[in-house]
This record gives C-alpha cells, sequence and structure tokens, in this order.
C-alpha cells in the first residue's frame, strides 16, 4: 500500500500527537516554525574591524527554498541593516582590503555573478557573469585582483561508434554518458559532468576572468594570495592519479604571469588549507601522514617558505583542527577545533602556547545538533564567529583574543522567544563494552518536563561516523520533545572531538562496539526513573541508520525504529557509491572479492533474520551517498520476513534529507514522530 503525506502539520495533528502547551503557557516548537527559523552564518568582519557583513539565512515557506541575503551590523551591535536583497541568492561576502567594498555572488534568474558593493555609498557594481558560478573569493592585498575557483567543463572521454549524423529536424535520444573513471556521481550533484575546478582572477574594476591553472580532476582548495600579490598559494588533491582520493594532497602555488604552478610540499598524506605569514615567509597548514586508518586528525605545521622541514605547531594537541589563519601580528594564528562535542575558537602562538577564546561555536545546521563554526578576523585583533547555543542557532558573535565575546544579533527572538524549547542537558556513562570507556551525550526534555511523569525515549544516533554532535540547536529534536519525547543523542566510539585513538576504536571494525555505547546509554537514562521502558524508540541517519538496523538487529528493547538512508550491505555500498571505491581503503583495508566474509559480516542484512521491531525506512529518492537500493534491500528482507516494516523515499532529495529544503526536514521528523505513534505501547487500546 502507498500513502501521501498530507503535509507534516496536517499528519501532525491527525496523528493525535500535535504539541501540548507547556506550564509556562507558551507553545512549544510547532512544525510550522521551521519556516521562519533563520541563522547568521560565514560573518566576515572588516579588516579594520568596524562592521561586520553576514549570510542571513532564512527560510521560505512560499517557496519551500532557503534563501540567503546579506546583512552588516557594526561591531558594537549597532546599525543592523540589510545590505544585498532582492529575489535571488546572495553569499560569499569578502571585504576589500580598504574596509571599504565587498565582493559577493549574487544568483538571480538562473545567472550568476560577482558583483561588488559600496555599503556606505549605496553602489552595487557587476564584475562578472558567470556560467559556472564561483566560490573561494580572496581579494589580492592592493585590492586590484580578485581570485576564485570555478568549474571548466572538459571533453570527457571521445568514442567513435559510428554514429551517423541526425538529418535537419529529427529528435534523437540524448548521447551515451561514458566514464572511465569511479568519479562519475556525486551525491548532492547527480551526473559529474566532464571537467573541474579552476583558479581564476578578475580585475576588481571588471573584464574578462582569467584562467591561471589546467588541473586534471580533483578540486584546488581556496587561493590564498602571497603578501606581494604575485602568487596565489592552494592545496591540490582528489585527482584520478590517485584515484580520487583527498587523503593525498599537496601544496603548490601559482603565478600571475600565467606560468606553470610550483609544487611547495611533497610529504606522503594530506597538505591543506594553506595559509601565508604577513611577511610572506612562513606557510601554515593543516595535514597527517596518511596511515590509511578511517579518521585521523589534521595537525598544523609550519613551514619557512626558503627551505627547511616543517614544524608541528601543537604535537600534544589530541584533536583535529578545521581552520588556520594567520593573525596580521604575524606573531600566531586563529584555528578552530572541535572538543568533547564543542567548536572552539582559539589562538596559538608560534611558540606554541594555546589560548581559548570561545568554545560557543556552532548553529549552522537546521536540522540535527551537528559541530559547525565559522569565523573571520581583522587587521587590528577583533574578530566574527557564528555563535550558537541549544537553543538557537547561529548569530553573528564579536571578540578579542582576550575573549571579550558578545552576541550582537538575535535573529530568532521573534518566534523562539516565544516558544517553549527542549532544556538540552549533558550525560556522561560508562559503556557495556569491555575496555568500560566513558561515553558523553546529551538528554533534550520535553518542554512541560516532569520528573514524576514516565515519558517515552528517542535514541537518536549521528551519521558519519566520524563526526559529533553537541549541545547545539537541532530543528528534529526541538520538534521530538515537543510532541512528548525525552530524547538522548551521543556520541559513541568514532565520533570526532574526543582524540584520535577514540575515533579509530572503530577501524576496520565497524559498526561493533559503538553499539554497546549506545545501548548502555538508554540504560543510564532509564535507571534515571521517569522513562517508560516499554516505550523505547530509536532513530538515526546515515552511519545513525546503520547503527539502529545493528540495533535492532542484537536487540528487541525497541518499540519502533525508524532507518533513516543506512548503509545495509558494505558490498553494495563500497560497489556503487559515490565515495564507495575512495573509503573502501580506509575502512576496511581489503576488497569485497577478497574477503567477502568481513563484508557481510559487519553488514547490518546479516542480522536482518532476527529483527522483530516494527522499522520505518526512509531516504532520499536520489541519494547517491547511501544509494536508494541500501534501504530498498533492507525494506524487502524485513517484508519478506513479515516484519511490520514502511518504505518512505523523498522525491528529488538527496542524501541531506533535511538539509536541502524545509519541508523535508519535516516530511522526515513527521513521518518518524507518526511511525513512532502508531506503535507506542501507551496508545495501543487507541
Amino acid at each position: 500500500m502507498k500513502y501521501r503525506l498530507l503535509g507534516a502539520a496536517a499528519a501532525i495533528a491527525l496523528a493525535g500527537f500535535g504539541p501540548v502547551a507547556a506550564q509556562s503557557g507558551q507553545q512549544p516548537l510547532q512544525f510550522v516554525d521551521i519556516f521562519s527559523l533563520e541563522m547568521a552564518a560565514n560573518p566576515q568582519i572588516s579588516p579594520n574591524g568596524d562592521r561586520v557583513v553576514y549570510q542571513r539565512r532564512s527560510n521560505d515557506i512560499m517557496t519551500d527554498q532557503t534563501a540567503s541575503a546579506l546583512w552588516i551590523v557594526d561591531y558594537d551591535g549597532s546599525d543592523h541593516l540589510p545590505l544585498v536583497t532582492g529575489p535571488g541568492n546572495y553569499s560569499s561576502p569578502v571585504w576589500a582590503p580598504d574596509s571599504e567594498r565587498l565582493a559577493f555572488v549574487a544568483s538571480e534568474n538562473e545567472k550568476t555573478q560577482l558583483r561588488v558593493v559600496w555599503p556606505d555609498r549605496g553602489v552595487t557594481a557587476k564584475l562578472a557573469t558567470l556560467p559556472s558560478g564561483a566560490s573561494n573569493i580572496s581579494w589580492s592585498p592592493n585590492g586590484e585582483w580578485l581570485a576564485f575557483t570555478a568549474f571548466v567543463r572538459g571533453p570527457g572521454p571521445q568514442v567513435d561508434i559510428g554514429m551517423p549524423t541526425p538529418p535537419p529536424g529529427a529528435d534523437w535520444a540524448e548521447s551515451a554518458l561514458v566514464d572511465e573513471t569511479v568519479r562519475y556521481e556525486f551525491d548532492g550533484v547527480g551526473e559529474l559532468p566532464d571537467g573541474g575546478q579552476q583558479i581564476f582572477v578578475i580585475s576588481a574594476e571588471g573584464g574578462t576572468p582569467r584562467q591561471l591553472t589546467e588541473l586534471a580532476g580533483g578540486s584546488p582548495s581556496a587561493p590564498v594570495w602571497a603578501p606581494n600579490g604575485q602568487e596565489l598559494f592552494y592545496s591540490y588533491g582528489g585527482d584520478a592519479e590517485t584515484n580520487f582520493d583527498f587523503s593525498e594532497s599537496d601544496i603548490y602555488a601559482v603565478s600571475l604571469d600565467g606560468a606553470d604552478p610550483r609544487q611547495i610540499t611533497d610529504y606522503p598524506g594530506a597538505e591543506s588549507s594553506p595559509s601565508i605569514s604577513p611577511d610572506g615567509e612562513t606557510l601554515a597548514y593543516l595535514g597527517f601522514e596518511n596511515r590509511q586508518a578511517s579518521q585521523q586528525n589534521t595537525h598544523l605545521f609550519l613551514l619557512e617558505l626558503d627551505g627547511g622541514e616543517p614544524r608541528e605547531l601543537l604535537p600534544d594537541l589530541d584533536r583535529g583542527i578545521g581552520a588556520a589563519e594567520w593573525d596580521s601580528s604575524g606573531n600566531g594564528l586563529w584555528i578552530t577545533y572541535d572538543d568533547r562535542g564543542r567548536s572552539l575558537l582559539s589562538y596559538v602562538g608560534t611558540n606554541g602556547n594555546l589560548q581559548a577564546v570561545t568554545d560557543d561555536l556552532g548553529g549552522l545546521v537546521f536540522g540535527r545538533p551537528y559541530t559547525s563554526g565559522a569565523f573571520s578576523i581583522s587587521d587590528n585583533g577583533r574578530f566574527a564567529a557564528s555563535i550558537g547555543t541549544a537553543n538557537d542557532l547561529a548569530n553573528v558573535g564579536v571578540g578579542n583574543r582576550r575573549g571579550n565575546v558578545s552576541v550582537i544579533t538575535d535573529l530568532n527572538d521573534d518566534i523562539l522567544g516565544q516558544r517553549a524549547l527542549a532544556r538540552v542537558e549533558e550525560i556522561t556513562w560508562t559503556s557495556s563494552a569491555p575496555d568500560g570507556r566513558e561515553i558523553q551525550g546529551w538528554i533534550a526534555y520535553p518542554p512541560d518536563f516532569d520528573e514524576d511523569q514516565d515519558y517515552p525515549l528517542i535514541l537518536e544516533i549521528h551519521g558519519g561516523p566520524h563526526t559529533a554532535y553537541g549541545p547545539h540547536f537541532s530543528g528534529e529534536v526541538q520538534l521530538y520533545a515537543a510532541a512528548g519525547y525525552v530524547v538522548l543523542y551521543t556520541n559513541p566510539r568514532g565520533s570526532t572531538s574526543y582524540g584520535e585513538d577514540f575515533a579509530n576504536l572503530i577501524d576496520k571494525a565497524y559498526p561493533g562496539e559503538d553499539v554497546d555505547d549506545l545501548l548502555s546509554g538508554v540504560d543510564a537514562v532509564v535507571e534515571r526513573g521517569f522513562i517508560d521502558s516499554d516505550r523505547l524508540f530509536v532513530t538515526g541517519g546515515s552511519g545513525g541508520g546503520v547503527l539502529t538496523a545493528e540495533l535492532i538487529g542484537n536487540d528487541t528493547r525497541f518499540a519502533a525504529a525508524a532507518v533513516a538512508k543506512p548503509v545495509i550491505n558494505w558490498t553494495s555500498f563500497i560497489l556503487a557509491a559515490d565515495i564507495g571505491p575512495t573509503v573502501m581503503p580506509y575502512w576496511f583495508g581489503v576488497t569485497p572479492w577478497e574477503a567477502p566474509e568481513v563484508y557481510w559480516e559487519r553488514s547490518p542484512l546479516s542480522h536482518v533474520g532476527d529483527v522483530e521491531t516494527p522499522t520505518l525506512v526512509i531516504v532520499g529518492a536520489e541519494d547517491r551517498r547511501t544509494p536508494v537500493f541500501e534501504a530498498e534491500q533492507y525494506y524487502n528482507a524485513l517484508q519478506i520476513r513479515g516484519v511490520e516494516s514502511r518504505l518512505v523515499r523523498i522525491p528529488g532529495a538527496y542524501h541531506g534529507i533535511a538539509d536541502s529544503r524545509p519541508s523535508r526536514l519535516l516530511q522526515k521528523a513527521g513521518h518518524i514522530l507518526a511511525w513512532f505513534d502508531a506503535h507506542d505501547p501507551a496508545n495501543a487500546d487507541n
């Protein structure tokens, strides 16, 4: 039987689990509220530190899209004004060195343009129309040039099969798609056109962009100007020679005169994210020596450009560094890294002294509570950053090396200020796995929570598996809590932000004892006395879908499960997913035909014969990361066995179901809540 959703809000009302008024008199978060949420993304502080421009991302209920406008605000929070708005999307703002101009990308009427705006003069100029768009924009030090990356189509494989020429006016079928590498599709894009990203420069006064690189596949990083303005540094990897493996990359420099790029680094592993010291003498970069482990921390290195060996700046920091940028003084760098589910902005001197500035970066994900964050720095030691909390998405925060962080916007007060939200509390427990590791998680309580009552529990499991949840806003978690559920979300072994050893406890063994971490977490919450142990539910997406399927194949305590966009059969995933051939040596170290038993033993499909739990299977209909047939294999196996099950496919959605359009977040959460409500023992007599 097929079902059609009437609409997320309608489904919730019909199912009988609409939000209940909180004791405070305020309503919990409503489904329709998702369309009112906003976030401050990509905050860019001016070089003189006086103002911040950011992308104000908002959900449009009429178009069901997330739109982006540019807003500007003074460092002290005054003069908060729209800068660039309209019917299109406006992104990638970058200040010129003079703090008087901003370059940005405008997408309107299916056209993409590179533009410059003078905020104080109210003047905007088009520099170029770019058929393939633009990203990674940066100004030259003298403000006369802009560099950016853009896609350039390549010829692709040419095969002469003797086809005749169509007669004039003939309507023939499209030509066959021909590929000769493993990189022919990508999630979020679909079929990949032949070609790759290249680096361009254009005069700040406009004209024709000039292509500087001729890279064969792969993608260059954001180009970084040398202080003399004559070279651009970038990292490059993921080409056909390395089988599109981004764990092997090097840093290069290309000059404006069109000469061949020169290679700067050539070490085993990944060297990426170059940053040049203000005096032009020292290269900072992130990297690691490739050990073929499924997860490796990125470390910070300094390399003198006139020769010598790289020096690791923070050898004792067992956390992966996400970004590093030189301070204008040249005495240190600003860096980001995750620690125990929180995202930090810190400052490290060239002597290795590390100083945390804030641990509140985040709020850049509408759906689930993943770590995130963005920042920029000025020439006078100030910064702007995305600051989030468990009860709000990102706002603009500003501060300096001493901290002194001030949040200068409040984008969601009009809606979240009127809602009773879930309270989020940290919890730790000892895993039931033999090693007895400490595991961290968070409990989200229903807004009207009363510890003397019994509640149903949802265990929500993150994907990756090498990612992390934290005390960050989550539209999905808030909606589950608003429907009356206590929600437990956790960072089991394999999660990042706890060190390389913890992340690699699942190396060549996933899924494994992370199941013990999760089940013992459920036990720890049940022991608190306010959970009805007959009303336990579990869900997770991607890697969380893997673990959800693994849990119900090994344990029968859950009343119902929702397996979202899972990998069910590791052999079919490795051989057909967009990144399958690339991750195979890191996650397995052996091919499926060399060790089929290893792949089968780690596949949740091998346990489907033991599943008794009523199971919803949900997937984006265009998913290329965990392809649709993974979900279909599991659903069909459940159907063959007679296990109560339902398959939900979201039309047009790739892997990031909840990230692509606001209504898809609601469809995902709505279907999960409807399934759990239908299988809640408390509703058995209804």
